[in-house]
């Protein structure tokens, strides 16, 4: 993580998760948090083998000086499904940085599905998120994040600020996914080859085995909007979907729909709306 500039720091928030399986369950076996981050308790909607855990940041957003970090450690042949509590906010800055950096560790036949809810960056903004997973050899993963940039229902939009977001994932120390991107609050928001004057984009990525061409085609049929707005990738082994639009609904609808196509393809799971997003 940079060195932080800023004489007066925020908040420096930490969580620590670590999940064993044993005896056909899967528990949160180490919970440790200081403010403004906290779990709720865990829950098995989908019987004991998968635990579901719920991130709150108690403080209701990030601000310039803030400091996040997040480990988390699932333990061989375990399964967590973890998402947050409510929308993020990224507040506008004073010319400090917010930082997040969030470490994964998943171990052999363990599966993480990481679906956090999506996050408001605010005009002025300026975050810096990084995110690194680290597989083992029979280990799975299934991520996404999505982002709107600047609050469009009140007419704001992203034209100062940055933004940064790095996701790496390596197989046993080996990179399989590097995924960079980058926006600065100015003539990038209506660039073709940026925003092109929308305000959501999105990533959902698949690691875990090698996808079929049918199944390409199947991820980009069941998305109902434009065409032009959305992608599906075949990686080494696993999907990438990238969404650039203007609707949450119709991202998270989507992105659901592909999650559920993935978890019936690869892990013999059924489709589960999850509680916290109702």
């Amino acid at each position: 993580m940079p060195n932080n500039p800023n004489p007066f720091p925020g908040w420096q928030g930490s969580l620590q998760l670590a999940y064993s399986h044993n005896r056909a369950k899967t528990q949160a076996i180490k919970i440790q948090a200081t403010a403004p981050l906290k779990v709720q308790r865990s829950f098995y909607p989908e019987g004991e083998s998968i635990c579901h855990n719920t991130i709150l940041h108690t403080a209701g957003g990030v601000v310039g000086g803030d400091r996040l970090q997040i480990d988390i450690d699932l333990q061989p042949n375990s399964r967590a499904v973890i998402t947050t509590a409510a929308a993020g906010k990224i507040y506008g800055s004073n010319g400090t940085p917010a930082v997040q950096y969030i470490v994964q560790n998943i171990s052999e036949n363990a599966c993480l599905e990481w679906l956090p809810q999506e996050t408001i960056v605010f005009n002025r903004a300026i975050f810096y998120q990084h995110l690194r997973v680290n597989l083992a050899a029979t280990a799975s993963w299934l991520g996404w994040e999505i982002n709107r940039f600047g609050r469009t229902a009140r007419g704001e939009r992203f034209t100062q600020g940055e933004w940064k977001s790095a996701t790496e994932v390596y197989r046993e120390g080996k990179p399989v996914w590097i995924d960079r991107q980058i926006l600065y609050g100015d003539e990038m928001v209506d660039s073709p080859h940026s925003l092109a004057g929308h305000s959501i984009v999105g990533s959902l990525a698949w690691i875990g085995a090698e996808v079929s061409k049918d199944l390409v085609v199947q991820a980009r049929s069941i998305f109902d909007g434009e065409p032009s707005k959305i992608g599906v990738t075949r990686l080494t082994e696993g999907l990438l979907c990238r969404y650039r639009g203007d609707s949450t609904t119709e991202v998270r609808h989507w992105f659901n729909a592909v999650w559920h196509l993935l978890r019936h393809s690869f892990l013999n799971s059924p489709p589960i709306h999850l509680r916290v997003w109702q």
